[in-house]
């Protein structure tokens, strides 16, 4: 075995990963044309409403909107659910804030679940455990790219009258048994964010799945001040505050371009991650993230965790090895879990006040979701992008088995130049 490249053996990856442009001449086109409709304006130009139809036609869906960020797009669904003060939602731990914005916005109160140690995502059982009788939503993250397991998740919400909102922001393309995340639930929200595996600058999107036009009409005017803006039409006769989170033209226009990229890119990041699975799923100290049989993930990035026991290292010096081999990483996803912030453990949502959780009992304890800490305790996360050759997949793989091998504790121990 060669010594680690911490130890002063060769590194694993010594050339540079391959790289490309995300926007090019298609882009510009589109932004050409925006421009010489003479408005940027939503309602008035065609271009976030062609970047709609094109998104619609690749999801199989009738009716969705469009928002100035993913997190916007999700506060539209759960206003447009209904979703309100001292309402409680139920959540992931893990997730980026932009989830808990929305529900905190509308007043409402997030509940968090506890996730299934491999795939990162919500547990069923530990959902229908949270269930009180304020519960009105489940929102679930596709974290990664990864989809939840969503048919016990519809039985719950069916069985207790509550709504399901999917966060997709990092799950294009993912399908869970067949189906597109983002089209199982009551609605499904998506981002456009520059980070996200499609970019316009920042954006999103929100699918209405009971193809119901007046659930879209409430939708749409969510994301609009609830002014109506439908066809000719404008009604201003706002019944409820709702904000402003309307998609620019120029918004619209690079994304008419970027969904014109999509199926390439979520199938290239598929091959990654899978190749990826294919190499690690034998390596000492090692768990690769589940994918169930019969689902698909489109890998926003590529996170396993270490069995700690089986190395003798810490997950830091793990991480530390496998950057010296030429491979960037990073310790879990987010530095804790959501509910051990300080606008949860100091229950301060808005500055100077307690509201709304001085509404609810709703406690917010170490140990809330003990899978879930200890997924981030032991996660090692890798970036991946669909511009990377297969020579770059080999790297990361070869490094990984290279790091594990070196730290097992079935193995002799690391080896140095010294010790050769």
């Amino acid at each position: 075995m060669e010594p680690l490249a911490l130890d002063g053996g060769p590194k694993t990856k010594s050339t540079p990963f391959a790289s490309g442009k995300r926007f090019g001449a298609e882009e510009a086109e589109q932004l050409l044309e925006a421009l010489e409709q003479n408005t940027l304006f939503y309602h008035f130009g065609q271009k976030v409403k062609q970047f709609l139809a094109d998104f619609n036609q690749l999801y199989g869906v009738k009716y969705s909107v469009a928002t100035s960020s993913g997190t916007a797009g999700l506060h539209v669904a759960l206003g447009a659910a209904g979703i309100s003060v001292g309402d409680e939602v139920i959540t992931s731990p893990i997730t980026d804030q932009g989830s808990l914005i929305g529900i905190l916005y509308q007043n409402a109160i997030p509940v968090f679940a506890d996730l299934e140690p491999h795939t990162y995502n919500l547990d069923p059982k530990s959902v229908e455990s949270r269930i009180t009788p304020r519960t009105k939503a489940i929102l679930v993250v596709h974290l990664a790219g990864n989809p939840c397991d969503m048919d016990p998740i519809i039985e719950i919400a069916e069985r207790y009258g509550l709504k399901v909102i999917e966060d997709c922001a990092q799950a294009y393309l993912t399908k869970y048994k067949g189906r597109l995340t983002g089209t199982i639930g009551d609605y499904g929200c998506f981002s456009t964010n520059d980070f996200k595996h499609i970019s316009t600058g920042d954006g999103g999107i929100v699918v209405v799945n009971s193809g119901n036009e007046a659930d879209y009409e409430t939708t749409h005017a969510f994301a609009d001040k609830n002014y109506r803006r439908l066809g000719t039409q404008l009604d201003r006769g706002t019944k409820y505050i709702a904000p402003n989170y309307r998609m620019t033209e120029l918004q619209g226009a690079v994304g008419i371009a970027q969904v014109r990229k999509l199926p390439w890119i979520c199938e290239r990041r598929k091959v990654i991650g899978d190749r990826l699975n294919q190499m690690l799923a034998t390596a000492p100290g090692i768990r690769i993230p589940e994918v169930r049989p019969d689902d698909e993930c489109t890998y926003w990035f590529y996170m396993f965790r270490l069995e700690l026991n089986e190395l003798s290292c810490t997950r830091e010096q793990f991480c530390m090895a496998l950057e010296a081999e030429g491979i960037p990483n990073r310790a879990g996803y987010i530095p804790q879990v959501c509910y051990m912030q300080p606008l949860f453990q100091n229950r301060q949502a808005y500055l100077g006040s307690s509201f709304p959780f001085d509404l609810t009992e709703t406690s917010y304890e170490q140990g809330l979701c003990p899978v879930a800490e200890s997924i981030l305790e032991t996660a090692v996360q890798i970036p991946i992008s669909e511009f990377y050759s297969d020579e770059d997949i080999r790297d990361i793989g070869m490094a990984v088995l290279k790091v594990a091998s070196a730290y097992s504790t079935q193995s002799k121990g690391r080896v140095s130049h010294v010790e050769e």
